[in-house]
């Protein structure tokens, strides 16, 4: 990595492990992809064989099962039955099922699946919303990462760490075996989620589960966001199902219970999305981009609805020429509203710069980077997608940033600036009306 010399780069390579499984549901089909209809045929032929072995054969068969996928970390005879539940409208003409069989058919209908086999990227970081226990003038946060497995499907998991008041930075390895939550509400498109209180925050993965989001849940953006006194955790993320995106937001208050629900509007239909971290003159407002290369402003009402706004940001140095856009949500300094920003240059290379919006009027830019203050070193831009450092989002912690960011599309890194520094290192630009251009 290429970065200017006030940025402090830290020690801590989040690589993707391989060994790291999720056990989610196989649904044989003619194409196998979990929103499809399952073929009912199949599924009872299965069973048919099953049924077809007698009592100590299928003990023999589902003690195999156990023995070679067993850790204490989870509960595998609880994860059958759950499966066979949700299988039971599926399965017609049948006797009832001895406690074996049925644990054997549940075992039948799952698989195992690298959720980050092949790369782990482009990440945000929060304020945790428990401080218990942390040291004084330290602060414990959370990473959100994408994910990719096995058919390119991107999901979503995170990290716990912690960052002292010196600027030393830890994080928490991850649990091996992580697990998908409960569907606790499902309404159209909106899905009610949530994972067992007990279960460590790096097991917790956030796997497609609509038709929208098949091929991937992209990229999230999240911002701790306040709101009459209460803080609320938003992500903006891109649903791709293979041949379409759009963009969906995510709401929890703990990281427990989350609820995804997708934008409408003119601008929901490409992806990027950053909101602002609290309402502006009453409004909810977001950095979108919607015509492909530059940055708009844009409001709502509700939250949900997103229409076209104000472009207050073009590409205009050659590092950024191809198109820019944001690298997560705003964030509110004395001085104004920092926004970080991607843009991509020859060779498809993705740099990351910054620009100071108006605290009180968003749409007008103070200060920009002229040059990328992180970019793509040569030891390191061969990856999943080579010649890229993108982040979905920094925060601001005393007199710090905290930028984590991913190389290469592949593994992720955190670094921090002194945010008096950071703002050196940014053009004042005057003489400009709104919109910004």
């Amino acid at each position: 990595m290429n970065q200017s010399p006030f940025f402090n780069r830290h020690p801590h390579h989040l690589h993707p492990a391989p060994s790291r499984v999720i056990v989610r549901a196989f649904r044989p089909s003619v194409e196998p992809r979990d929103y499809n209809p399952i073929d009912t045929s199949r599924a009872n032929h299965i069973v048919d064989r099953v049924l077809a072995l007698d009592e100590t054969e299928a003990q023999c068969v589902l003690d195999g099962v156990l023995e070679n996928f067993h850790d204490p970390q989870r509960n595998l005879l609880e994860i059958f039955e759950t499966r066979a539940a949700e299988m039971d409208q599926v399965f017609a003409g049948h006797a009832a099922f001895t406690p074996v069989q049925r644990s054997l058919i549940g075992a039948y209908f799952l698989h195992e699946y690298s959720f980050e086999a092949a790369a782990l990227f482009n990440p945000s970081i929060v304020p945790h919303p428990d401080q218990s226990g942390v040291e004084p003038g330290s602060l414990r946060f959370i990473l959100s990462l994408r994910a990719v497995g096995e058919g390119h499907i991107s999901s979503l998991t995170f990290r716990r760490g912690t960052i002292s008041g010196e600027g030393a930075i830890s994080i928490e390895p991850p649990v091996r075996l992580a697990c998908l939550p409960h569907i606790s509400q499902r309404e159209g498109d909106r899905i009610d989620l949530s994972f067992k209180e007990d279960s460590n925050i790096s097991q917790r993965v956030i796997f497609p589960i609509t038709e929208a989001q098949a091929n991937g849940i992209e990229d999230a953006r999240f911002v701790a966001f306040k709101d009459r006194g209460r803080t609320l955790y938003y992500a903006t993320y891109t649903a791709y199902s293979g041949r379409a995106i759009r963009s969906e937001l995510i709401e929890t208050l703990d990281f427990q219970s989350f609820r995804l629900v997708p934008f409408k509007g003119p601008a929901a239909v490409n992806k990027g999305m950053a909101l602002f971290p609290r309402k502006i003159d009453g409004r909810y407002a977001m950095i979108a981009r919607y015509d492909n290369e530059s940055l708009h402003l844009i409001y709502s009402d509700d939250m949900l609805e997103w229409g076209h706004g104000v472009a207050i940001l073009r590409p205009k140095y050659p590092w950024e020429f191809v198109q820019i856009g944001n690298c997560g949500s705003p964030i509110e300094l004395d001085e104004g509203w920092l926004l970080f920003t991607h843009g991509v240059g020859p060779i498809r290379r993705y740099s990351i710069g910054a620009v100071l919006l108006d605290k009180h009027d968003p749409s007008r830019v103070i200060s920009r980077a002229e040059v990328p203050l992180v970019q793509p070193e040569k030891s390191e831009r061969e990856g999943y997608v080579p010649n890229v450092v993108y982040s979905c989002g920094a925060m601001k912690f005393g007199d710090r940033i905290v930028l984590p960011y991913a190389i290469s599309d592949t593994f992720s890194t955190i670094a921090t600036v002194k945010i008096e520094r950071l703002l050196e290192m940014l053009l004042p630009i005057s003489g400009l009306t709104q919109p910004i251009t």
